[in-house]
């Protein structure tokens, strides 16, 4: 008795929502058949999709909102180990901390940290010219920068932390960023590092 194998391999291609769709039917002797649908498309789709998502342009933004591992405090806590002396700001900027360190001899050093290491990954030094400025604000104050970070941390993740010294109304002024993006502007006391609401922040 002839017995069929196989009756046909290929029987349909077809454009399925952007997408191909191949048949398979396959028979024995007793012409029970069994068809198999297989559709690639969905699987590409979301395959690229995820690919998408990663290297979406939004990186930037959610690399800003969510420092990593290494906080604000913890950036000048290390970028202070390296280059002793009076940090003045931290900021997160293009994909790393940078902490502003006035050392002794009244000179400045930008200090960049890895914000998931807390490695340092560079040190210079920079021409600014104002730092007596700088320590006549900070005279008899008891709140680091550090201090200040941690303080606002209360608020959401602290994104930026920076001494302002002009004026009356000297302290720390601090950036927090919420889970959801939005970005609050922070005032810290620099004797009881109580956090006030900026009062120009919208």
């Amino acid at each position: 008795m002839k017995r069929n194998i196989v009756i046909a391999v290929v029987t349909a291609a077809a454009l399925v929502g952007g997408g191909t769709a191949t048949a398979l039917a396959v028979a024995g002797d007793d012409d029970d058949s069994t068809s198999v649908t297989r559709t690639d498309d969905d699987r590409d789709d979301r395959g690229e999709e995820r690919s998408d998502d990663r290297d979406g342009d939004d990186d930037g933004a959610v690399r800003a909102a969510a420092p990593g591992d290494v906080t604000a405090a913890e950036a000048v806590t290390a970028a202070l180990k390296h280059t002793p002396g009076t940090a003045v700001s931290a900021e997160l900027d293009d994909g790393s901390w940078e902490v502003d360190v006035l050392a002794e001899g009244d000179t400045w050093h930008t200090v960049r940290i890895a914000p998931d290491s807390g490695k340092v990954l560079g040190a210079q030094k920079d021409d600014e010219d104002d730092a007596a400025e700088v320590r006549a604000a900070l005279k008899g104050a008891s709140v680091t920068a550090e201090d200040a970070a941690k303080a606002a941390a209360a608020k959401g993740t602290v994104v930026s932390v920076d001494l302002d010294d002009d004026g009356g109304d000297k302290g720390w002024e601090a950036e927090t960023r919420a889970s959801g993006g939005d970005a609050r502007d922070w005032n810290v006391d620099l004797k009881t590092a109580s956090v006030t609401p900026d009062r120009d922040d919208d």
